[in-house]
């Protein structure tokens, strides 16, 4: 209601919001930290999906959803970054937008229809501000698919169990669980807005923005950092926007490359392998030799089976812990310079990033081959 989106009079309706506007103070900080403490709930309600495979089939629909729901947030949230119009906000638009002229035959096209000018100005604020505005009503129509897809299914659970009867009630057992868990966020939110306001933003951004000074280090909130130190770790320009695209767009590719859930063929095999192997044991059974050779055949086949499954849980933990690890720390090198040391690690743990994706893929493909081809060729 008194931002006025004009390069000249931006910062300065901030600073009237702050410190004239009854309690606009308030409603600035909780609208700020807000963001940081929404990505928050978002990064949390991710890798728990990724370690408990919420994403498997029947809910594959709810997981590109939600990615795409990510990727709208993350504009929603840049776009919204640049409105105050301070050092870091006009420098970080400046060098994001700047990444679409590595599009080849029409990247300098689009930055200008960006820009609205031949440099970030007064139109690419009034753009920013439209898109802010407009975005999150894109996003809210997402999140109703989002609750249309998992209610068509139901949510998951760590046990597994898909059978009504088996399941608890949500009220009043998880409506009393997570009030209890929003009401300590909130109390660490009026924490950190009523007494730490400014620990999660840039001091930078409380300088009127000046194209003819650039900040000694252009750096982005805190939950941009991951993809921020991806992007940097790349050499080529164009490299890096790739790489930066691909780092969320790869998470589409979770439910239909994922090895535990192609793992229900391999489990299917042994199923197979295990009933041939018991109606051998009834054929032979008037036939001491044949009887004790398809017995042991049996028992070796269910602990290979067993054991097969337990080590694909193990696999499985251990990588997400590493990509968990990984993402903590591209979002540390993130915030320092891209020089030195800091950009030697930012590589090796945006190689270790893509690692996880591509031992799912590997994993998967080795497993299709392996079962398609050779092992049913071996039962039938």
């Amino acid at each position: 209601m008194f931002y006025i989106p004009n390069s000249e009079y931006a910062f300065l309706s901030i600073e009237n919001i702050m410190r004239n506007i009854n309690n606009g103070w308030l409603i600035r900080y909780i609208h700020a930290n807000g963001a940081s403490f929404f990505f928050i709930s978002v990064y949390l309600h991710m890798f728990r999906n990724l370690f408990y495979k919420s994403f498997l089939p029947p809910r594959t629909s709810v997981w590109i959803i939600g990615v795409f729901i990510f990727l709208i947030m993350i504009i929603t949230a840049f776009t919204g970054y640049v409105l105050p119009w301070g050092q870091m906000s006009f420098w970080a638009a400046t060098v994001i937008t700047n990444l679409f002229s590595a599009v080849p035959l029409f990247g300098s096209d689009i930055v200008i229809l960006l820009w609205g000018d031949y440099n970030v100005s007064n139109s690419t604020l009034n753009r920013f501000f439209s898109l802010h505005f407009l975005l999150p009503f894109i996003l809210f129509f997402c999140i109703i698919l989002h609750f249309i897809f998992l209610h068509e299914k139901g949510s998951s659970n760590p046990l597994g169990i898909y059978y009504s009867y088996d399941k608890i009630l949500f009220h009043p057992f998880f409506i009393f669980k997570d009030f209890f868990f929003v009401c300590i966020i909130f109390n660490f939110f009026l924490l950190l807005v009523g007494f730490y306001p400014n620990l999660l933003s840039h001091t930078d951004n409380y300088i009127f923005a000046n194209p003819m000074v650039t900040p000694p280090h252009i750096v982005p909130e805190w939950y941009f950092l991951i993809f921020y130190a991806i992007l940097r770790a790349v050499p080529s320009k164009l490299g890096g926007v790739i790489m930066l695209l691909l780092s969320i767009l790869i998470l589409i590719i979770l439910p239909f490359f994922f090895e535990k859930f192609y793992l229900s063929f391999n489990l299917e095999i042994f199923k197979n392998l295990l009933l041939r192997q018991m109606f051998a044991i009834i054929n032979y059974t008037f036939h001491i030799y044949g009887f004790l050779l398809h017995f042991f055949n049996f028992i070796f086949y269910y602990y290979y089976w067993y054991i097969n499954v337990i080590f694909y849980k193990s696999i499985e933990r251990f990588f997400f812990y590493n990509f968990f690890f990984v993402c903590t720390f591209l979002s540390i090198l993130g915030a320092y310079t891209a020089e030195g040391i800091y950009l030697f690690f930012s590589r090796i743990f945006m190689l270790g990033y893509f690692f996880y994706f591509l031992i799912i893929i590997f994993a998967y493909l080795h497993l299709f081959f392996r079962n398609s081809i050779f092992v049913r060729i071996y039962i039938y």
